[in-house]
């Protein structure tokens, strides 16, 4: 059967469309089917970090999410009294990526600019009202049945994602479980826009009340996001009623200069999908995976999926890579996933406590840690995990070293890239000490770098340009 497009997306946010956006840069061909006719225009991410604009600068719109966003500022955990527990300071210590350490952001404007990118290509078709309803797969791709407004259609592709969300229909199709970390609790959350932000906090802040945990973000474009927890007994309905919305604001004294974008109760999860591919079927996101909100990551998590399983997906289709290098997508993403989501759920467990007598030993203890000069890490994601690395350098970030408004990547162009120590002149002497900088803490020759920019192995130029062409073709 002949195919209509390399690979079928399922689902069209943040993760899926930038993963149709990866895929064109490629040379690979996608098709997207969305249940959705437009663009959801409320917010819901609120966060990304720094390895996420190098992404949006790879593909072309670091400057519109510039313009959509703000460098995030402190996030301080405080307890009722408000006495800072601990604190992590974003801007500190700059980024290996050269931009701010994090950004808050308005999720409309990143999704608009991702369709934007895919309707100027040709090799991208977003089909927007479908729904997927079934799929089968054999040895050479998958169909797809599709029911949109003209009624119900086949698509044929090599590939399936499903970017389809947390309650992903694909997933569910495959009959793949999850491991649950067994951390959910429900939260209200509002959106608002601010006509006087000088009256609210310039931090993202974590209330560790134990008589109503809250969070307080700062959001970009004049925008305020406020998150309650539910406490034993209350139901969705009770807390989004209007007059207890007022009640938990008061305390922020901004009443007056409010406009409520969105109310919503939602519970969070911390789980994790027990396989990411099914022959040629594969899942991205929240399809795969589901991160408790307290670190920021979630949106994060699935545009690193992405970035990881593009490339791939275009040397199996367009350069005859073995298919088997895509298992190497969950063994490098799910460690880094579960360290993420770890993670998250251990700030969780600082928040959420609501017993006054383990929050007062809670306090105690952070406090006297604080004093003592003990503060937390800095928010840095760990290495992905075993795959394609090579030694024990492979896996690790690459950095993007900046010269004045220039950016390595820009220079270099798409990966891979094999970066030798005596050829850093001409086009990369602006970056020639940082790199050869590089290279000599590795004790390194050369260095081949991936095209998510993760770092493939150092050594002799031709040995990783052999192990290069042996992995992946």
């Amino acid at each position: 059967m002949s195919h209509d497009c390399d690979v079928l997306v399922v689902g069209l946010g943040p993760v899926g469309a930038a993963l149709c956006a990866l895929l064109a840069r490629e040379g690979v061909s996608a098709i997207a089917v969305e249940r959705e006719t437009e663009v959801y225009p409320l917010p819901r991410a609120a966060h990304f970090d720094h390895e996420i604009m190098r992404l949006f600068q790879k593909l072309g719109i670091a400057g519109e999410m510039q313009a959509a966003s703000q460098p995030a500022a402190a996030y301080e955990f405080r307890n009722a009294a408000g006495e800072i527990l601990m604190r992590y300071d974003q801007g500190a210590g700059g980024s290996p990526s050269g931009w701010a350490p994090g950004y808050m952001f308005h999720q409309p404007s990143l999704e608009t600019a991702l369709r934007r990118l895919l309707s100027a290509s040709p090799l991208v078709e977003a089909r927007l009202g479908r729904t997927l309803v079934a799929f089968t797969q054999d040895a050479d791709g998958v169909s797809a049945t599709v029911d949109g407004p003209s009624g119900a259609e086949t698509l044929r592709a090599r590939w399936l994602v499903g970017c389809d969300g947390a309650r992903s229909p694909v997933r569910e199709a495959l009959g793949i479980g999850q491991s649950d970390y067994g951390f959910d609790e429900p939260w209200l959350v509002i959106d608002a826009v601010v006509s006087d932000t000088s009256r609210l906090p310039a931090d993202n802040l974590q209330i560790c009340d134990p008589a109503r945990p809250t969070t307080c973000l700062v959001m970009s474009q004049g925008r305020h996001r406020w998150e309650f927890m539910l406490l034993p007994g209350e139901q969705p309905a009770d807390v989004l009623d209007g007059n207890v919305i007022r009640d938990l604001l008061k305390p922020w004294h901004c009443e007056d200069c409010v406009e409520i974008e969105r109310k919503a109760v939602y519970r969070f999860h911390g789980r994790v999908a027990e396989r990411w591919r099914d022959g040629r079927v594969l899942l991205a996101g929240d399809a795969a995976h589901q991160t408790p909100p307290f670190a920021g990551q979630g949106m994060c998590s699935g545009l690193r999926d992405v970035d990881n399983l593009a490339w791939k997906l275009a040397a199996v289709i367009r350069s005859g890579a073995d298919p088997v290098l895509l298992d190497s997508y969950q063994t490098e993403r799910e460690p880094h996933v579960r360290a993420v989501i770890e993670l998250a759920i251990a700030m969780g467990r600082v928040v959420c406590i609501s017993d006054p007598q383990q929050a007062a030993m809670r306090d105690a203890g952070m406090l006297a840690q604080r004093a003592a000069g003990r503060q937390p890490p800095a928010l840095a994601a760990p290495r992905i995990g075993p795959g394609l690395g090579q030694g024990e350098v492979g896996g690790e970030y690459f950095p993007q070293p900046w010269a004045g408004d220039l950016r390595l990547d820009d220079v270099l162009g798409e990966g891979p890239w094999l970066i030798v120590r005596d050829a850093t002149g001409g086009a990369l002497a602006p970056f020639a000490d940082a790199l050869t900088g590089w290279l000599d803490r590795h004790g390194a020759e050369a260095v081949l770098v991936r095209p998510d920019r993760y770092v493939f192995g150092v050594g002799p130029p031709a040995a990783l340009q052999a192990a290069w062409a042996d992995r992946v073709g």
